[in-house]
């Protein structure tokens, strides 16, 4: 009894529960993206997807493409293959299989926000392969504070396939938007790096499943990728593209 009557009189101590601020993780090495706030124009986050689309269609030249950090990142969520990119080098290698599939992106709407992801984008791609079947794709693209693309994200643009939980919220600036980018720890950092073996990146895949998917494949890049690809089977553009 005694006991109980002091517990109860004791200050409460909610230190040890309360959450801790994502922007200072790691001395802020670990901050999530959102701690950033824009440091371009306007117009420079646009075109930066813009720009990105560019590389993705048959005729890209090779230059003019967005600026990418150099451990960018890009998750494509089912039916697509998640990990798709990691690494501006890899990014680039696996554009170039993609473009092998005869593509164009004819129909392009991209907007800068004052929240990460900065650059949001809601296109279409058309395939030589399923010239009657338009492929629409929801995009959205986080950055440091160079400018670089830190972290791509991609949906399949149906309702049932957008990040928002809200069918009314097409370019997802709601509260029920379920995203990969803005989880990861370390893209709020100055240069927008992560590290996959840091303590903040553990505790947060020990904590939420799809970063600890992202970790794993991100760990083995082409492995993973391949084995992904090889399971899609051939169907996998079809099957992206309606939803």
């Amino acid at each position: 009894m005694l006991l109980a009557a002091l517990l109860a009189c004791a200050p409460l101590d909610t230190s040890i529960d309360a959450p801790a601020d994502p922007c200072a993780l790691g001395d802020g090495e670990g901050a999530v993206s959102t701690c950033l706030s824009p440091t371009q124009t306007d117009a420079y986050y646009a075109d930066q997807g813009l720009r990105y689309f560019d590389t993705l269609e048959t005729g890209f030249s090779g230059d003019g493409g967005p600026t990418y950090d150099a451990w960018v990142a890009r998750w494509e969520w089912p039916p697509w293959l998640k990990l798709t990119g990691y690494g501006a080098e890899d990014m680039e290698t696996v554009d170039a299989i993609i473009r092998l599939l005869p593509t164009t992106v004819p129909e392009r709407d991209c907007r800068t926000f004052a929240t990460q992801p900065f650059a949001r984008c809601r296109v279409s791609f058309l395939y030589e392969e399923h010239p009657d079947q338009p492929c629409p794709i929801y995009e959205e693209f986080t950055f440091d504070n160079a400018g670089e693309i830190t972290f791509i994200e991609a949906w399949t643009d149906t309702a049932d396939l957008r990040p928002s939980a809200d069918a009314d919220d097409l370019w997802a600036e709601g509260d029920e938007v379920h995203r990969l980018s803005t989880k990861l720890p370390g893209l709020g950092n100055a240069e927008g790096q992560i590290d996959l073996d840091s303590p903040w990146m553990q505790d947060a895949a020990a904590a939420d499943p799809d970063v600890a998917d992202f970790v794993v494949r991100a760990k083995d890049f082409y492995g993973m990728w391949l084995e992904a690809y090889e399971a899609a089977g051939p169907d996998v553009f079809v099957e992206g593209c309606s939803g």
